[in-house]
C-alpha cells in the first residue's frame, strides 16, 4: 500500500496503487479527463458539494496546484481499474512538525460511486498517512448539509470531533457549517480491518 516510487518530499509519494485504484499526482496534463468525470453525473449542482463544473477544471487545477507549491497540500487524480481518472482527492492541511494531515476535496464520476473504489482509495491515503508519514492523526470535513458524505466519513470509523459553526461558505456562497471528523494513530488498526473487510465485501 506504500507510495511507489520512493518520495520527492514528506507529502509526495509518486503512486498509491491497488488493486482497483491508483492515485497519481494531479498535473495540468489531467485537465480534459478531468472535466469529463465532472461532467459524469453533473455532481456540482449539488449546492453543498464543493465538486468543480466542467467549465471550472482549469482554475481548480491551478489552486490545487497553488496549495501544494506552498507546502499545505498535494493533490491526486484518482484513476479506476482500467485506468480512466475518474475523480480527484488530495491531502491538505499538511503539518509535518506535528505530524497530521486531512484528506479531502474528494469527488467522483458518477459511474465510479458505489464500486468499491472509493474504500480502497482511502484505504491507500490512510495507510500512507499513518505507515509511511507517521501522522498521529488524520483529519476529515465536510458540509452540515451533505449527509452522504457524513454518512460515508463514520463508515470508515472515524470519529466525530464536532461542528464548527458558519465555519466557511458553499460555492453558492451560503454559510457553511462543518462537521469535523478524525481517525488517530491508534485507532488505525481497527480502521483498515474495517476498511479491508469492506473491500472484500465489494469484491
Amino acid at each position: 500500500m506504500a507510495g511507489e516510487g520512493g518520495m520527492t518530499g514528506w507529502t509526495m509519494p509518486a503512486q498509491l496503487r491497488g488493486s482497483h485504484v491508483s492515485l497519481e499526482p494531479l498535473t495540468d496534463a489531467h485537465a480534459a479527463d478531468l472535466r469529463a468525470a465532472s461532467d459524469d453525473g453533473a455532481l456540482w449542482r449539488s449546492w453543498y458539494a464543493n465538486v468543480p463544473a466542467p467549465d471550472a477544471i482549469d482554475a481548480y487545477i491551478a489552486a490545487a496546484l497553488a496549495m501544494r507549491d506552498a507546502g499545505t497540500a498535494f493533490p491526486f487524480v484518482v484513476k479506476d481499474v482500467t485506468g480512466a481518472v475518474v475523480g480527484s482527492t488530495r491531502y491538505y492541511d499538511i503539518d509535518a512538525s506535528v505530524p497530521r494531515l486531512s484528506i479531502g476535496y474528494t469527488w467522483y464520476a458518477r459511474s465510479a460511486q458505489r464500486t468499491g473504489l472509493n474504500t480502497e482509495a482511502k484505504l491507500l491515503l490512510l495507510g500512507h498517512a499513518f505507515e509511511s508519514l507517521d501522522c498521529i492523526s488524520v483529519g476529515l470535513k465536510t458540509s452540515w448539509f451533505n449527509h452522504a458524505s457524513r454518512a460515508a466519513i463514520a463508515r470508515l470509523g472515524a470519529k466525530q470531533d464536532g461542528v464548527l459553526r458558519s465555519h466557511q461558505r458553499h460555492a453558492d456562497g451560503s454559510v457553511r457549517d462543518t462537521v469535523v471528523f478524525s481517525i488517530i494513530a491508534s485507532e488505525w488498526p481497527a480502521v483498515k480491518t474495517n476498511l479491508l473487510a469492506r473491500l472484500a465485501a465489494h469484491a
